[in-house]
């Protein structure tokens, strides 16, 4: 079976407190529902029409793990806590078996 994976690339900087609130809840939230963190926004080289911005990577068992582990009560709590601190693009996808 493909594994699933949510990308979470930012556009710019996010208010630091709302983010900090957030990182408090999501990371154990999207880590109980099975989420390994791969990259959590060391280095990025931008390319085409990209922005050298913060980008996440986590990788779950399964695409619909993945869209379960978003769609979840405790991710939407955090996410709540995040409202018009960050503008990101988050993507829930497969990939490959």
């Amino acid at each position: 079976m493909a594994k699933g994976y949510m990308i979470s690339a930012h556009r710019r900087a996010a208010d630091s407190e709302k983010a900090s609130a957030y990182r408090d809840l999501a990371v154990p939230a999207l880590i109980s529902m099975g989420g390994k963190f791969l990259s959590t926004g060391g280095r990025v080289v931008a390319k085409e029409n990209g922005l050298e911005e913060r980008t996440i990577l986590i990788e779950f068992e399964s695409f619909e793990a993945a869209v379960k582990a978003y769609e979840s009560e405790a991710y939407q709590k955090a996410l709540k806590l995040l409202t018009g601190g960050a503008d990101r693009d988050v993507r829930l996808f497969e990939g490959v078996d």
